[in-house]
Formats: structure tokens, sequence, C-alpha cells
């Protein structure tokens, strides 16, 4: 079971609620904070703990503990808040710090504050469905880094009747399945390598774009 943790979301929008309410399904306990009043009364029954803050400073973090959680997740889109409160969220001891950029800049000054780490909604969700519309068998694409992404792509049909150890698909094309998605919903993480799939399956890949697309063209 996991460990219950405590993060704080500063900022409430879109992806700030999404974040917190994700956070909070997953028993986690999570502090959002806002400027928006009418905002925070929205979220005060989904999360376990909401404050109305107009300033970001050094006094409210203090007084709210904030360098005693697990990790804060900055959802302010605009640039000088965002900045602000990363620096002051650091300045403060906090630990981890994940923050939404709006832009390479934003992005670039948010680490060089601080940042642990850098998070483009907009951009990589835009990557994520043009990969989805582009590629007729890719159902979903997820950028983990510069190089590696994780895919979800239909079994192609030179695959299925084929087991992985016949696929030898790490070999061949660098590229490694971490799950089976069968059409029954089941999902498989450690699948019998000796299982041939099935019409229907979905694979679940990791590896760098250009050897998935390099699957995708050979089977």
């Amino acid at each position: 079971m996991n460990k219950k943790k405590q993060f704080v979301v500063w900022g409430l929008g879109r992806f700030g609620a999404s974040v917190a309410e994700t956070l909070v399904g997953m028993g986690h306990e999570v502090l959002g904070i806002d400027h928006d009043e009418e905002v925070v009364q929205e979220m005060a029954d989904k999360l376990t703990h909401v404050v109305v803050s107009e300033a970001i400073d050094e006094t409210v973090v203090k007084s709210l503990g904030l360098r005693n959680f697990d990790a804060a997740i900055i959802a302010i889109g605009d640039l000088e808040p965002s900045l602000l409160c990363c620096m002051i969220l650091k300045e403060a001891g906090m630990a981890t710090i994940l923050a939404k950029a709006s832009s390479e800049i934003h992005g670039k000054m948010l680490k060089k504050i601080g940042a642990t780490s850098v998070i483009f909604p907009e951009r990589d969700m835009g990557r994520r469905v043009g990969h989805s519309l582009g590629f007729t068998n890719i159902l979903d694409f997820v950028e983990l880094s510069d190089n590696i992404c994780l895919v979800e792509l239909d079994a192609p049909v030179g695959a299925v009747g084929k087991s992985l150890v016949d696929l030898d698909v790490r070999r061949r094309f660098g590229v490694n399945v971490v799950a089976v998605k069968h059409p029954d919903k089941k999902t498989e993480i450690s699948m019998d390598p000796q299982k041939p799939l099935i019409a229907r399956d979905i694979l679940v890949l990791i590896g760098t774009q250009k050897d998935i697309e390099k699957l995708r063209e050979e089977l």
C-alpha cells in the first residue's frame, strides 16, 4: 500500500484542479490554494484543505507550514506569479517543486529558480493528440523525455498469432513491451512471452520515437 503523502497545489484552474483531484483519488492529502474565492469554494468538498490567498509571499508559506509537504505543484500560468511562487517555495525549503510552464522560456526560468520538474500541459497534450491522429494504429502517446516515449499501439497484423519471443522487439528494434492490454480489458504487465498475441490486443511500448516508428513499419 502506498504511503499517504501531502501535496500543495497552487493554482486551481483546469490543470491544477485535475492534478489535485487525481492525487486525492489516490488517497493522498492535498491543500489547494487559489486567489479566486469562487474557485476555492467549488473545490472545498473535493480536496483535503483549501485556502484563498491573494498574496504569494513568505508569510503565507510559513503560516501554512508548506515546507513540511512532500511536494508542491505550481499550476499558475502567468509568468511573474509563477516564478515568484517557485522562488518563495524553494527558499522556504520545499524539496520537490513541479511547475507548469506556458512557454519554453518560462520553463527555463522556472528550472533556473529551482523547479525540480517543469510541465508543459498544452504542448504535451498537443503532441499526444497529434501522434494519435497522425498514425492510425497509435492509440496513445506520452513523451517521457526528449527522446523516450510511452506508446499504446494496436497489435500490427504481422504480430497477431506470434508471441513476444517470436517478435523479439527488444533485439530487433530496441523497444520494450511493458504491458499488453487484451480486448476483454485485462492488462498483463508480465505477459507470458510464449503466449501468442490475438487480434485487437494493444501493446504498451517504451522506446525512442524513431525505434517505435521503425517497429510500426516493419511488423
